[in-house]
């Protein structure tokens, strides 16, 4: 017997349709908890919520993100299901970017894509119907992406590898689905998968050189391998966006960036609402305030897009006034 039917949730009207009492009930409860966990940083929310969906049977939520963008996965998903709390805003420092770069022709490169969350955001409408390739290793993660892939009328490309400094293979380990990472030992088991680097999409004919991109880095722990090997894409006009974790007081993907390669570093500081240019890395101590979540960091060496970071930083002054 196949699985039932997706639950159907509109981030826009907050409208739930599919679910039964029991379901309905599990949704209250995941919008409760990510309310009530958003003032410390939804610490605790993901392994309650996971404990909850133990008790939810398996099938599917789809979640109208805009009239253009439907994005589907488990249901009660500890990661994902803060996206039933309307008021919740996953990774806004990001949406802010790719919101004012509508007009632009750039193609996103989804990299550590997960399920796929912003390729089906940047593909759709209402932000530009941009070109977008979602790139994600694991074998337990891929058919969730295939399947937001399918479901959005597969106007994004999905490759299944890993993106680190060259060609070969890892083995890609780890327990939660939002954290896989081929950054540790062998020993640590998990499943082989084939690598590459950003400068292989370019040799490899999926990119031209000549483009424009945002590439987003959610490699969980092999930032810094993944941008040595996109020397030749980072000199174009292409912006990275990094997860610095909370926990890391060294802010070693930071560092990398503003020490070892010609990259701006751009930090989003909550304090003046603008996305700074940092040359000292101590703001980043003021702006990691919680330990258990990632914070987003920018590099690019493109004046065409750091023109419009200063612009965004002017448009966003403007609402404020």
């Amino acid at each position: 017997m196949g699985q039932q039917a997706p639950i159907q949730f509109d981030r826009a009207s907050g409208a739930l349709e599919g679910a039964n009492l029991w379901e309905r009930t599990a949704a209250l409860a995941l919008v409760t908890g990510s309310k009530i966990s958003s003032h410390f940083s939804h610490m605790g929310y993901i392994a309650c919520a996971n404990l909850l969906r133990k008790t939810l049977p398996e099938r599917n939520i789809a979640i109208r993100l805009n009239p253009d963008a439907v994005f589907e996965f488990p249901y009660g998903d500890g990661y994902w299901s803060k996206l039933l709390n309307r008021s919740y805003n996953y990774e806004d420092e990001l949406e802010v970017l790719f919101a004012d770069s509508v007009d632009v022709d750039y193609t996103l490169l989804d990299c550590g894509a997960n399920y796929g969350y912003w390729s089906v955001l940047v593909s759709s409408k209402p932000f530009g119907s941009h070109k977008s390739i979602a790139i994600e290793p694991s074998g337990q993660n891929y058919p969730k992406l295939a399947n937001n892939a399918r479901v959005n009328g597969n106007r994004f490309e999905t490759m299944k590898c890993a993106i680190g400094a060259s060609r070969g293979t890892a083995r890609l380990s780890g327990t939660k689905h939002e954290a896989f990472s081929i950054a540790g030992a062998p020993s640590a088991g998990g499943e082989e998968v084939p690598v590459i680097a950003l400068d292989n999409l370019i040799e490899d004919g999926k990119i031209a050189s000549a483009g424009k991109y945002l590439i987003k880095l959610d490699v969980e722990g092999v930032e810094i391998e993944a941008i040595k090997g996109g020397a030749r894409l980072l000199q174009a006009d292409s912006v990275i966006m990094c997860e610095e974790h909370g926990s890391d007081r060294s802010h070693a993907v930071s560092r990398f960036i503003l020490e070892q390669t010609p990259l701006k570093l751009i930090v989003f500081d909550p304090r003046s609402n603008r996305m700074e240019t940092v040359t000292e890395l101590s703001i980043l101590d003021r702006i990691k305030v919680s330990t258990h979540v990632g914070y987003n960091v920018f590099g690019t060496a493109s004046a065409f897009w750091q023109d419009r970071i200063e612009a965004l930083n002017a448009k966003t002054a403007r609402r404020m006034q």
